[in-house]
């Protein structure tokens, strides 16, 4: 009779392979196209609901006179031209804020998310290679590795003074290469400002988890042309 094997035998070589190098499961390019919308989505509802209970909260308090009613608004000043930038929250197109205070919180939000996805994930690709020697490396390791990974392409461009501030250029920049409106190009401008604050969030994560903490300011000129403003303190 053959003998039943022991619980407690070895796992074989390829079980054990498999653990130490799981294999890789791809998903679809466009399923991150579709989640990110939905989140959008999403969120841009969940604001709109806590925005509606703090007005109603605040408006509870001036009337029971715990707080003093807001001032008057200015009058409105007349229009000017500016170029489109979702760090520019001055820009005006038809007396308007050129990214809308009920998206604002939606726009924090992502951010936010992106910061914690983008520290995460530069620890993974930061693992098996030495420390950097300045910023500039730092900034070079998220132009060709962190943009690989994330957006299938290295950036087209970096520029920078060498005193802090870095300009990364994107001529096709994946996040919003398929955003259009049939409203016409200023209101498909005004979602990708959104969009795009997804991406930013990731990369001051990744900077921020290599201890270099700054400000990342994305701005968008035409579709789908994207560039990152990053300015870092001055080191010592």
């Amino acid at each position: 009779m053959a003998s039943r094997p022991s619980l407690h035998s070895p796992a074989p070589a390829t079980q054990l392979a498999l653990l130490a190098d799981p294999p890789v499961r791809l998903v679809d390019a466009t399923a991150m196209d579709y989640f990110l919308i939905e989140a959008v989505n999403a969120l841009r509802a969940s604001s709109a609901i806590a925005a509606t209970r703090a007005k109603k909260i605040e408006q509870e308090m001036e009337e029971a006179g715990l707080v003093p009613p807001p001032p008057p608004p200015p009058p409105a000043k007349p229009q000017q031209s500016h170029r489109d930038s979702v760090g520019s929250t001055t820009a005006r197109s038809t007396g308007t804020i050129s990214v809308d205070e009920e998206d604002e919180d939606v726009r924090s939000r992502l951010e936010a998310i992106g910061l914690h996805v983008g520290g995460n994930f530069v620890e993974k690709l930061c693992r098996d290679r030495p420390l950097f020697n300045d910023s500039l490396d730092a900034i070079k390791f998220v132009c060709k590795e962190l943009w690989v990974s994330c957006w299938d392409k290295q950036v087209d461009n970096l520029r920078t003074n060498h005193r802090g501030v870095f300009v990364l250029q994107d001529n096709n920049f994946k996040p919003i290469a398929r955003i259009s409106s049939w409203e016409g190009r200023a209101e498909a401008v005004k979602h990708a400002k959104l969009y795009v604050s997804l991406p930013a969030g990731i990369i001051r994560g990744a900077l921020a988890r290599m201890g270099l903490h700054g400000t990342v300011t994305p701005e968008i000129t035409s579709l789908p042309h994207c560039t990152f403003q990053i300015k870092l303190p001055k080191q010592p």
